[in-house]
């Protein structure tokens, strides 16, 4: 077919682009093993397509509102580091426009907007423009509060306000939750102040946001799959050159203001993977520091968790039960363990692991891991 629209030539580079990027995770050195992983990476594929087009193809800034890209439940929104804690919302902004953005908090512990930047169409951000979080809000008798984002303060305005610079593309809400399957997430909503421009989806615009999308996508795969790290009782492969080791944690680090991709600079993170036999568990403890939330999460090689409702697959600071010490021990396993802190990789054997603390009084120690036969896993805190 002559591509005779921009649009249509942008459909088959899109097209082009997606074939092309299964080959990150089937060949070469980032290759992933086994049937599971591999069907990971279609899914993965599926959904940050979804994500892209709702963000790059559909959304119009003169015309907010807030899409979900995160959730507990749905399985086309698993991807990029999320959680089964929390919902991520997402909404486009044009940097010349003022917006007001109003809600209600429900039973979050944690929420937070943060504003980005975008380098060039579809690339990834690189800066945070502005971070709202719930201690920055007033809220009336019924929890509601307003917020406002635009090139200059309103006129009499004293509330929340985000400054948008000039490259400034889109905001994205976090909402944590103790108990998702039963709390009352955030409701978020926004109006531009300014009058709508005209509707414009052409030949054009489709073709810019479908290069744009397939932008995005690049970006992501170059990031995923992850790696697994070696398992140190691998004698054949360690050296000098092992960097990262399976069944452990990295060091903890907090997010700069200068940073890549859609991250939280309120949080701390902790990033490890694992490589689990059928009869093996990690027991891992910490110390939390104090923070307004903590969790950790079992992720696939592609940053994506497990649904809710799929197993208990995440430890919140409001699930866990300490130890006597004040220290916290979680048992991770691909079946569900009896310790009060198990968790499960849904019969996954390789994959990653995340912590991640919000608005810490300071950057936490390092988790220690041990790797353990699951028989002789805890079963009670200490």
């Amino acid at each position: 077919m002559t591509d005779t629209h921009e649009s249509t030539a942008a459909w088959h580079e899109l097209l082009d682009g997606l074939r092309d990027l299964e080959s990150s995770f089937l060949t070469g050195d980032r290759a992933v093993a086994g049937a599971q992983a591999v069907a990971d990476g279609y899914r993965a594929l599926a959904t940050v397509l979804g994500v892209g087009l709702d963000t790059y193809l559909f959304p119009d800034p003169s015309r907010p509102t807030f899409v979900d890209v995160n959730t507990p439940f749905r399985r086309d929104r698993r991807w990029g580091g999320d959680n089964s804690d929390s919902w991520y919302a997402f909404v486009v902004l044009d940097p010349r426009r003022t917006y007001r953005v109003t809600g209600q908090r429900g039973d979050s512990v944690y929420f937070s907007i943060t504003v980005y930047n975008e380098p060039s169409p579809g690339a990834w951000s690189d800066r945070v423009i502005g971070v709202v979080n719930d201690d920055d809000l007033t809220f009336d008798a019924d929890g509601r509060f307003e917020l406002m984002m635009g090139p200059r303060r309103p006129e009499g305005y004293d509330g929340a306000f985000v400054e948008l610079a000039e490259d400034t593309a889109a905001a994205m809400t976090r909402d944590y939750q103790v108990d998702p399957g039963r709390g009352r997430r955030v409701t978020w909503e926004v109006e531009v102040l300014d009058e709508p421009g005209p509707v414009r989806n052409g030949d054009a615009e489709t073709a810019r946001a479908l290069r744009s999308t397939l932008t995005w996508l690049r970006t992501m795969f170059a990031i995923v799959p992850l790696s697994v790290g070696v398992r140190t009782d691998d004698h054949s492969t360690l050296g000098h050159e092992i960097t990262q080791l399976a069944n452990d944690f990295g060091d903890p680090y907090r997010v700069p203001d200068f940073n890549f991709g859609w991250s939280a600079t309120d949080a701390c993170y902790s990033f490890g993977s694992y490589d689990l036999a059928e009869d093996e568990a990690l027991v891992v403890t910490h110390r939390p520091p104090a923070c307004r939330f903590w969790n950790v999460i079992i992720w696939n090689q592609f940053m994506a968790a497990h649904n809710l409702t799929d197993g208990r697959v995440s430890l919140n600071h409001g699930t866990a039960v300490p130890n006597a010490d004040g220290t916290v021990t979680v048992v991770i396993a691909r079946t569900q363990l009896e310790h009060p802190n198990a968790i499960t990789t849904i019969d996954h054997a390789r994959g990653n692991l995340a912590f991640r603390w919000f608005l810490a009084d300071e950057v936490p120690a390092t988790p220690e891991v041990r790797l353990v036969k699951a028989a002789n896993a805890p079963t009670a805190v200490d």
